[in-house]
């Protein structure tokens, strides 16, 4: 007895969910609003943006990051973290003034 293939893959593999069925993979738990470019993909919070780097100081980043087990994203902020905090008493001046330009532009 032949069979007969001209179901296409469903008829090899039997029904699936069509249309009006169940989405697959896992449910959507992101329900962040995006509404810069930059922002989509990312979690509530983040967003995205390019630097330029040094290679040496790259290699150094992947480096603890790797002996850390640690992502890159997760050195890099506290990186940031450590410096931001070691300008607290600057810090209020300058996003001051950086917000008050940012409004004249």
């Amino acid at each position: 007895m032949a069979k007969n293939f001209k179901g296409g893959m469903d008829s090899l593999l039997g029904e699936t969910q069509g249309k009006g069925g169940p989405k697959r993979g896992r449910p959507k738990t992101n329900f962040k609003v995006v509404t810069k470019t930059s922002a989509a993909g990312t979690k509530t919070g983040e967003i995205r943006a390019t630097f330029i780097i040094n290679e040496a100081q790259l290699e150094s980043v992947k480096a603890l990051a790797y002996w850390e087990r640690l992502s890159i994203k997760d050195v890099l902020a506290q990186a940031i973290e450590a410096h931001l905090a070691s300008k607290k008493r600057e810090l209020p001046k300058a996003v001051e003034s950086y917000k008050s330009k940012t409004k004249a532009s």
